[in-house]
């Protein structure tokens, strides 16, 4: 599903305007009528209400009177509250809150916090609120009344439906600015924003809803893929092609660099996910007195036994990878490695010379912190799968600091590194620095051990079959996500393990299949 920024959403509705003709009051009375129509349908339970809509003086407020009036049109009871004086109120807005006093709607007007104050005991017993405050234009901390307003909606017991956006959302980073709505779902228009769908904003949208504004379909086929919400069609769309008469040797030979003493599950998983996820081959290298444990529970996986140091590769395992990497389509480095000096000197080495394309993950990201500068002079492709320490880790920053604005964080490095960031959590972002994909699928029970080994496995082997790095990513986050959805509904929302994740990851393709098929 394509997704757009705030200044994508602000260009298209000038296009249309400038271009197609369509006069800005027909778009707003599109977006409201279609918004109050899914509030109506969502929430018909209330009916008939009493709804409060809560309005700012913009055109978020201007879709909040359209929709105040529909829903007193279709029976509801509707008060609505404008955070601002009537004279305040300008263009199309001021157009329908005009058409909503002469209906001699109930309308009042709260333009500061003394004025908000004194009309709360007024809005005793509603059943629903509507948010039409802010919309997709906030680009600044909430102050003021406004902030006063939507503190008390948070406080209230009603469900809440936000017009666009959640009031207190930067529509493109997903940042909270000071204080946002917790809606119980949302409206957006035309397309989904990109802020909308990530996390912290994500956890205040709810259910996500998109109006149709009758904008001209050229106008919206020409929006691009650059931003996404990697959904089941779009990972679908992805997947590589299969033809009967391929071999083992078409789709790829894998090289895992992973494992030491007491890690060397980590290696196997990584490796066993590669063979689930299609790639022809896979290989381990591997301390050599490790060998036993890694080929213990999966005999499909090759060795390539190397004398390290300490139960751990190191440096002087490198002219044997080297020769090992010779016959390979891809490379996977980290998970279980360890990370001692010999360890990041090996890493180092790898990425300044391994010419395959490249997942970095764990362990060797923790080791490359103070080699970043090899990144951007890699011959090929390279992808990275931080969680948010390792990505704290990397950049300098704070979890929270990552957290609170994880798109720009993960842009921002992939444009730097020249890599492709998979920042992991809670609807995974993967960007290559231009374009932003962020993950649908997954749920939190993914919060256990060895779930990175595997998505690891699965985006090298993916590399190894041919696709493009970017795809790679988000394919593999994609179909990751899926497989745990599936161990959710088999087994239960917590206590299924990386492993059960694993072993489903072929039903997640097939379904996918299916997908494409219909």
């Amino acid at each position: 599903m394509k997704l757009l920024t705030a200044q994508q959403m602000r260009e298209l509705d000038q296009i249309t305007i400038n271009d197609y003709g369509i006069p800005g009051i027909v778009l707003m009375e599109n977006a409201g009528h279609g918004a109050a129509r899914f509030i109506a349908d969502r929430c018909h339970r209330l009916f008939p209400g009493p709804v409060l809509v809560v309005a700012g003086k913009g055109n978020n407020g201007g879709d909040g009177y359209v929709i105040a009036r529909h829903l007193e049109n279709w029976g509801w009871t509707v008060k609505t509250v404008v955070l601002a004086e009537h004279d305040a109120v300008q263009g199309d807005a001021a157009v329908n809150l005009n058409v909503l006093l002469n209906s001699r709607a109930d309308v009042v007007f709260a333009a500061d916090g003394d004025s908000f104050t004194a009309q709360c005991d007024a809005w005793c017993g509603m059943a629903l609120l509507v948010d039409a405050v802010f919309g997709n234009g906030l680009n600044s901390a909430v102050r003021g009344h406004y902030r006063q307003a939507i503190e008390w909606m948070n406080a209230y017991s009603a469900p809440v439906a936000a017009v666009d956006m959640p009031s207190g959302v930067e529509a493109t980073s997903g940042r909270i600015l000071g204080v946002a709505v917790e809606a119980d779902c949302s409206v957006s228009f035309a397309f989904a924003k990109l802020g909308q769908v990530s996390y912290p904003a994500q956890r205040c949208s709810g259910a996500l809803h998109v109006v149709d504004l009758g904008m001209p379909l050229c106008v919206t086929r020409s929006v691009s893929c650059c931003y996404c919400l990697v959904d089941a069609e779009l990972a679908a769309s992805l997947l590589p092609v299969r033809r009967a008469d391929d071999h083992k040797g078409t789709f790829g030979h894998v090289l895992v660099v992973a494992g030491s003493v007491g890690k060397v599950g980590a290696a196997r998983m990584t490796a066993h996910a590669a063979l689930r996820s299609g790639a022809g081959l896979v290989s381990v290298a591997i301390e050599y007195d490790l060998v036993s444990q890694l080929m213990a529970e999966t005999p499909e996986i090759m060795s390539r036994p190397m004398r390290g140091e300490n139960g751990q590769l190191s440096i002087a395992c490198f002219d044997a990878l080297k020769e090992a990497w010779a016959d390979m389509s891809a490379v996977a480095v980290g998970p279980g490695l360890g990370t001692d000096e010999a360890v990041a000197a090996l890493v180092g080495r790898l990425v300044a010379q391994c010419p395959l394309p490249m997942v970095l993950d764990a362990d060797a990201l923790t080791v490359m912190v103070d080699q970043l500068c090899g990144l951007a002079q890699r011959r090929s492709a390279t992808i990275i799968t931080p969680h948010p320490g390792e990505m704290a880790r990397l950049t300098g920053l704070s979890v929270a600091e990552i957290q609170e604005n994880r798109i720009d964080v993960a842009q921002s490095f992939a444009r730097e590194h020249g890599v492709v960031v998979l920042l992991k959590g809670a609807h995974t972002v993967i960007t290559d620095g231009e374009r932003v994909w962020v993950n649908s699928s997954g749920n939190s029970g993914m919060a256990s051990a060895g779930m990175g080994d595997v998505l690891t496995g699965m985006i090298v082997s993916y590399l190894a079959q041919g696709m493009e790095p970017f795809c790679a990513a988000a394919l593999g986050a994609y179909v990751h996500g899926a497989a745990a959805d599936l161990c959710r509904q088999q087994l239960g929302g917590v206590g299924y393990l990386a492993g059960d994740v694993m072993a489903t990851i072929p039903m997640a393709r097939r379904l996918l299949e299916e997908e494409c098929d219909a």
